[in-house]
Order: structure tokens, then sequence, then C-alpha cells
């Protein structure tokens, strides 16, 4: 916590509206029993509003808003005390943390960050199923940042006294509350099916419009979609592979002849499933397809490229595949090598790089993944293993960057994280595999990348804080 004299140096003046002021670190929120409708707050933040000769009167959480007054703290605690009768009109959950924003004479304490998503269980203990630590972990980095995360999906919420009752995770474990409607939402949804199904756009289509709350990273992303946008942008043009949509026999064949290998790739796919490399060496009469099927990985050799496709893909698939040019990508025992790099909106906006981490194709695999025997390296570890310089991880972080500017720029709504998968060529030169808006967090089970696995679990939370100060701005000013 920061020194009580500090305080009044932490209020201050956002410089995009010029008059709504923020305590830059939170204090703890406590409940008063002893008094009523009144917020009491530090001795020098009481100080500024006495200077000012003005004192707010308006006090919010998340959707909630009540009348109160301001008082200061006996006995100059450092801390923020509000009533009982006030905390239970707003709907606080515990005493915890909390940022004060200032605009004109209405306070808000928070943020209140609603993580959304689907597939809840009846298990108080695993709430969410399988991901139910993954969220654990998530919702408790708030108390790094300040400010109230819960995970809640369409059926906790009550439109009729505009509250959910979601899951909030402290030391006692997974417990419910039911709290107004929040100031940001971070969309978690596990799959495309859940997504596009017409409750979830409904619902999330309601939060937005009827109560204007700021929702990133909504949406999976389309490989080709995704592939189309980016091509129209110079900056990006260098680091895309040639693809193609719904080859035909002819497109697959140029492409062979060019780069000797390409991958077929389901346009909606991912964590690898369905990916085929075709292989087709200048020097050789054949025909060689990799793939993946019941859990092994598979070589087989074809006379043509028809009896190929026909016997790979039986049902015709072609129309819902890319092909994408294959390349030669750096190894270490003759196993490729990519890297995964995940970006992140702080605090203040900006992207950051927040992660990058090599994988090592399995023997035989065509891909890096983990559940196909892949193996992940620390930029250090491989380093020591193979020759990498310092200009390769130079360059992926400067792609990393360049396309997260370029696929915010490009997407619907708001973008706050992104796993992108890149290849090095033996060359050194950096190329786009993969960009997700929901990226996988397998890589973070390697142990020495438990510093980066926080910080993109932070980040998030960094971000919402930024969109409920911009949320708090854009609603104040359509009051007036």
């Amino acid at each position: 916590m920061m020194p009580l004299s500090s305080i009044v140096h932490y209020l201050r003046i956002n410089e995009r509206s010029g008059n709504l002021m923020k305590l830059e670190e939170p204090l703890m929120l406590k409940k008063d029993l002893d008094s009523s409708n009144t917020l009491f707050v530090p001795e020098t933040l009481f100080e500024t509003w006495t200077e000012q000769r003005t004192f707010p009167d308006h006090l919010s959480f998340g959707s909630k808003t009540a009348f109160c007054k301001i008082d200061t703290i006996p006995g100059k605690k450092e801390a923020l005390l509000l009533s009982a009768d006030l905390w239970n009109i707003l709907g606080l959950p515990y005493e915890f943390p909390v940022h004060l924003f200032q605009k004109g004479k209405s306070l808000h304490i928070g943020p209140l960050i609603g993580i959304y998503t689907a597939g809840f269980t009846s298990d108080l203990l695993r709430p969410v199923g399988d991901r139910s630590l993954f969220f654990a972990k998530q919702v408790s980095a708030s108390k790094h940042t300040g400010g109230y995360a819960f995970v809640f999906g369409s059926h906790l919420i009550n439109w009729d006294s505009g509250t959910i009752k979601g899951y909030f995770h402290t030391k006692k474990g997974w417990q419910q509350a039911e709290v107004p409607m929040p100031n940001v939402i971070y969309e978690r949804l596990p799959n495309r099916k859940t997504e596009q199904a017409d409750i979830t756009q409904e619902v999330l289509q309601k939060l937005k419009k009827d109560y204007f709350i700021p929702l990133f990273n909504p949406g999976f992303f389309d490989k080709w979609d995704l592939y189309e946008k980016l091509k129209d942008d110079q900056h990006a043009i260098p680091y895309l592979p040639e693809t193609r949509t719904a080859p035909e026999v002819k497109d697959i064949r140029s492409m062979l002849n060019i780069y000797e290998h390409v991958y077929l790739k389901p346009a909606r796919g991912s964590l690898g499933i369905g990916i085929q490399q075709i292989i087709k060496p200048q020097n050789d009469y054949y025909y060689y397809c990799r793939f993946r099927k019941d859990d092994e990985n598979r070589l087989r050799k074809y006379k043509s490229l028809p009896q190929l496709l026909a016997n790979q893909f039986p049902e015709g698939l072609l129309s819902q595949l890319l092909v994408q040019q294959g390349i030669h990508l750096i190894r270490k025992d003759h196993r490729p090598i990519d890297f995964r790099v995940h970006t992140n909106k702080n605090k203040y906006g900006n992207w950051e790089v927040s992660t990058i981490a090599a994988k090592i194709a399995g023997t035989g695999s065509l891909t890096t993944h983990l559940s196909y025997s892949g193996e992940v390296k620390t930029i250090p570890e491989l380093a020591k293993e193979i020759d990498l310089q310092k200009e390769v991880f130079d360059n992926l972080q400067s792609a990393a960057l360049t396309l997260s500017h370029i696929i915010e720029r490009k997407t619907n709504g708001i973008v706050g994280e992104i796993g992108f998968d890149f290849g090095v060529d033996k060359s050194g030169k950096v190329w786009l595999f993969e960009a997700n808006s929901k990226p996988g967090r397998a890589i973070f089970k390697h142990p020495h990348l438990q510093k980066e696995e926080a910080r993109t679990r932070i980040l998030p939370l960094e971000f919402a804080l930024f969109l409920s100060e911009a949320s708090i701005l854009k609603k104040s000013a359509a009051v007036r």
C-alpha cells in the first residue's frame, strides 16, 4: 500500500477528459457497521475536496448507484470505509482492495469485472468443470490489480433486478454472490459452437446495448477471414505464407511445385486437429501425406495427388480447408520448431509481449502441439541447444506487436489479447502460422514460464481497469 501522505499525488487527472480523477493504487475497502449513508476516505483525499469546496455525492459500484456523504476516516487509516447500508444497496461481495474514480460529483469504486463463459456444473468445488482451476487463478489475480473479478454465464443473470449471481474465488474457495452488472466483460467462451449459439449472442448484445458495458475479446478468429484482412496491409504481408481457401487439385499441385510441401488445415480448426501435410519432393515420383489418427503419427505414400486426396478426404471436404505454403523451419534434432508469442493490452491500453516460448515437434509429428508429444522450451534453453541469434527473438517481438496493432484495427470489437504461432525459416525470416483470440495455455506447464503465466493472467484485469475508466468517461459524457 502507498504511504498515506502520498495519496493526494496518486489522485491524477485523466489526460483524455481533463476532469476524471483516479487513485492510481488500490485501497482496501472495508464495511463500517457504525455509520449510515457514508463513505469514509483518507484524510489527505478528504482535504483535496475541502480545498476544491465541493464533495462527491453519488457512489457507484458496477451498474448500481446510490447517494452518499463523504467523511474522513478517524485515526488517519489508510483505507476506504463504507457504511453497511450502502454496502448492501450497492451489492458489494466482500472486503477487498479497490480503485476509486471521480467524475464530477460521482465516485466509482471497483472496477467490477465479469468473465463471461459457459459450461457450468452444479459442483461448487468445480463450478466450471475442468476449467475451474484456470478461472480460479484468473479471478484471484485481481488481488494484484485491485477491483473484483467474477465468472458468470447467461443462466446467472437476473434481468429484472439488473444483477448477476457470479462466482468469486477467495481464500475459502469458490463462493457465489449477487452483484450489479459489471463495468467491463472479459469474454472466455470455450468454443465456437457456444459462441455462435443464439442465446449467447442475444445475451452479449443486451449487455452491450442496454448496459453499455465494454466487452473485450469477443469471438474466435476465422483463419481465412483474418488472412484476407491481413493481406491487405503492407506491414503484414511479409509475415504471411501463401494461403488459399477451398483449394482444388490444381491449386495444391501448383503450390507443391513451388514449395515441395504444403499443409491442409480446417478453416475453423484449432489445437492442430485435422491438419495434414502433403509432401512432393521434385526428385521423387511419389506423394506423401503426414497426418495423425487414433493418437498416432502416420505417413502414407501415394502414386498421384488425386489418389491421395480421395483417400485422405473421402467425404470431399476440400471446400472447408485451407492450403498453406510449407516452410522449411529451423530444427532441433531434425524436429521442426515454432514459437508461441502472447501479446496483451496493459493498464495503459498499449500492446506488450507477455510471453515467448519455443515449441518443438514430437518425433514424426507434423505439429508442435504438446498433445502430440511436442516439447516446450524457453528461449534461453533453446539458445543453449541450437544456434539461435538474438535477432530472432527481436524479430518475433516486432512481428507480434506489428500484427497485434493491425488485427486490432481490422477486427470488430475490442481485442485485448492474442496468441500467435510463428515459424522461423532457416534464413531467419518470421512467418505467421496462426493467431488466436483465446490462446491456449499449455505452454505454461513449463516450470520456467510461471512468471509469464502469472503476467498473462494479470494483464487482462489491468486492461479491464483501463476499459472501466474509459467507460466511466463515456457514460459521464452521455449524461451531460
